[in-house]
């Protein structure tokens, strides 16, 4: 009798049918701890709910048909009309308006908001990146509507609004709008300032027609975009609808749509203006000044979506060598392949209480926080967004030649792994804004060292390099050529700070004796072994 070469054995059953956001416990008692008592009930169950919905089969099978269907652009109909539309799959819809639905574009006008927001986004993104393109721009466009009462009475409500309707329709007759931006042109990337879209005012009510063209456009479905355009007064924001309130479609020539790396379930475009109506937001140049905190808030969002890629990566590596045997016995009781999990698992567990801290401080609104988030948030966003792609390819490794399959997933992430340190400001924007701040605003320095003093005399890593960074910062002459260098102490000293205060002994001992203490190789892997890396492991997976 011939034998069945077919039996599968010794293959690890997939991460489904969990709950996302219960089976992190690092962001678990991260939301613990910065929602209020009399809140937490409620946010509890929403993010479990959410939580389970993101780890059930359906909605990773909708994840993958979302990235295998990529969308397709529609320049005109049958006879011959521009239309400038762009098709995606069903799932891509059934996705977004899950989330839209979830408040993960509503976090301004609810108490906590931004701590439930960051956390679902965390939780649901880890199904599909590229939806969090429109959620985050959406999300952060209600600061720069603000500058105008008008805009902002007529917007905010729809944009807050947990309700998701497709479609090119004028804005006020839906009951949810999406927006989406368009500041960079291809001569000048993240130099704004050299911008040359034109704006030509026609009245002095504020209205505009743009002419030029963007060479990066996210989310082109969107019923509006925040755009940066050359006014008679400098540099100026405005707000161009894809449909007018009449119901004819503005001008908006779709050019084509970027071939990406990664992301590729979200449509990225090249577009025109021709005669393109716009209104203005804010006054004339102060395009700048007024879409700041728009990208302020984004830049949140690319932290928290770099935890989100670290996370689903480590949860698929320590489930993998949970259930993987070799060498007579589990993958994960080998020494070896427990301290390269451990290692991801740091790195994941700092990234999430970090976006979570900063998202908690949005929440509180004080100067003092304010002033705290100006130097936390691009070295967040420097430091985080460069983890993520050595995390994830670190732990596609894990499944070995298993990862290297499309069907696990892993590629996927990897791919999209790079796209937050590119997106609203590359590493050395990052590490540029955070010397500004720390020579023109000594209140950000100020409120940056209290936080991370906050855990002083707790771990004796910790203030060592805290003192190194203190006398680092002492001497910024020729700081720009040592920048990158500066962010990056700057990010480990406040992670570190975080982790002593608030995670368990052997994660926060782990952390400050590879990162702060510098008992560590130059890959993941290479912790002391003498550390409690079991129990590192253990707190990281994801039980189903």
């Amino acid at each position: 009798m011939a034998a069945s070469t077919h039996t599968v054995t010794n293959q690890a059953p997939p991460l489904v049918g969990y709950d996302v956001y219960r089976a992190d416990r690092a962001l678990a008692e991260a939301v613990e701890r910065h929602v209020g008592p009399e809140l937490i009930e409620t946010v509890r169950a929403e993010l479990s709910a959410l939580g389970r919905e993101a780890g059930s089969a359906r909605t990773r099978e909708r994840g993958v048909r979302a990235n295998e269907h990529s969308p397709v652009l529609r320049t005109h109909d049958r006879y011959g009309n521009r239309i400038d539309e762009v098709e995606f799959d069903p799932a891509w819809h059934q996705l977004l308006g899950r989330a839209v639905g979830a408040g993960l574009t509503n976090a301004w006008g609810r108490p906590s908001g931004h701590v439930r927001r960051a956390a679902g986004f965390l939780v649901w993104t880890q199904t599909e990146s590229g939806q969090g393109c429109p959620l985050s721009m959406t999300h952060a466009a209600v600061p720069a509507l603000r500058t105008d009462p008008g805009l902002a009475a007529a917007w905010e409500p729809r944009l807050t609004s947990q309700v998701y309707t497709e479609g090119l329709l004028p804005p006020a007759s839906k009951a949810g709008n999406l927006l989406g931006m368009g500041m960079t042109e291809k001569q000048g990337g993240s130099d704004v300032r050299t911008n040359t879209t034109e704006a030509r005012p026609l009245d002095a009510a504020g209205e505009y027609v743009l002419t030029g063209h963007k060479w990066f456009c996210s989310a082109p479905m969107s019923d509006g975009f925040l755009v940066l355009a050359q006014a008679p007064g400098g540099l100026t924001c405005f707000l161009v609808p894809r449909v007018l309130e009449d119901g004819t479609r503005n001008v908006f020539r779709i050019q084509r749509l970027k071939d990406k790396l990664g992301n590729r379930s979200n449509a990225s475009a090249e577009v025109e203006f021709d005669g393109t109506w716009a209104r203005r937001v804010g006054d004339e140049g102060r395009g700048v000044r007024t879409i700041i905190e728009m990208v302020a808030a984004t830049r949140l969002d690319c932290v928290v979506g770099s935890a989100a890629l670290m996370r689903q990566a480590v949860a698929q590596a320590i489930h993998h060598s949970a259930y993987r045997s070799a060498f007579g016995g589990p993958l994960i009781d080998k020494p070896l392949m427990r301290n390269v999990l451990a290692d991801l698992a740091l790195e994941s567990e700092a990234a999430t209480v970090l976006g979570l801290r900063l998202a908690a401080a949005y929440d509180a609104d004080t100067e003092a926080e304010r002033a705290f988030l100006r130097l936390a948030v691009p070295a967040a966003k420097y430091w985080v967004t460069k983890r993520c792609t050595p995390v994830v390819g670190e732990a596609l490794e894990c499944l070995g030649g298993n990862g290297y399959v499309e069907e696990s997933g892993l590629p996927r992430l990897l791919r999209e792994a790079p796209l937050n340190s590119i997106w609203e400001g590359s590493g050395n924007v990052q590490a540029l804004d955070v010397l500004r701040a720390l020579q023109r605003e000594p209140l950000a320095l100020n409120a940056f060292l209290e936080e991370v003093g906050a855990a002083r005399g707790a771990d004796h890593r910790l203030d060592g390099a805290i003192k190194a960074l203190l006398t680092e910062l002492a001497d910024l002459a020729g700081a720009e050529a040592r920048a990158r260098r500066l962010v990056e102490r700057m990010a480990l000293v406040l992670q570190g700070s975080l982790l002593v205060r608030w995670a368990p002994p052997e994660v926060a001992d782990a952390f400050c004796a590879s990162r702060l203490g510098g008992d560590w190789g130059s890959a993941f892997g290479t912790l002391p072994h003498t550390l409690g890396l079991g129990a590192v492991v253990e707190r990281a997976r994801a039980v189903v």
